[in-house]
């Protein structure tokens, strides 16, 4: 079934291949690739996966007014991507990411 899918897309244009994506991400609803959460990692916080880059750390260093280029050169590991998957984690879960925030200036 995949590689049918795989061929069927690779006929589309690219406005239907961005339509697509877009009907996936909404079907996909809160999950966000590029981001998980593990008891033991970062105390659990959301964190850039194959990293310990926690969400809230990217959120506070664009906060300090880092641009995107900036966090990309303190942290290599990082991609281009993986900084947008942080920046709509943080959209959808504003709440969680400001409080690990405030937390973690406090400790």
């Amino acid at each position: 079934m995949y590689q049918e899918a795989l061929q069927l897309v690779s006929h589309l244009s690219a406005p239907e291949k961005a339509q697509l994506l877009q009907w996936i991400v909404s079907d996909m609803g809160n999950a966000f690739p590029g981001i998980e959460r593990r008891a033991g990692v970062a105390g659990g916080d959301a964190c850039i996966v194959r990293t310990r880059i926690p969400v809230w750390l990217l959120v506070q260093a664009r906060k300090e007014a880092e641009s995107d280029a900036v966090i990309l050169t303190a942290y290599p590991q990082l991609r281009a991507e993986d900084i947008a998957n942080a920046w709509a984690y943080y959209h959808a879960h504003r709440e969680e990411i400001e409080r690990a925030i405030q937390e973690n200036e406090e400790a």
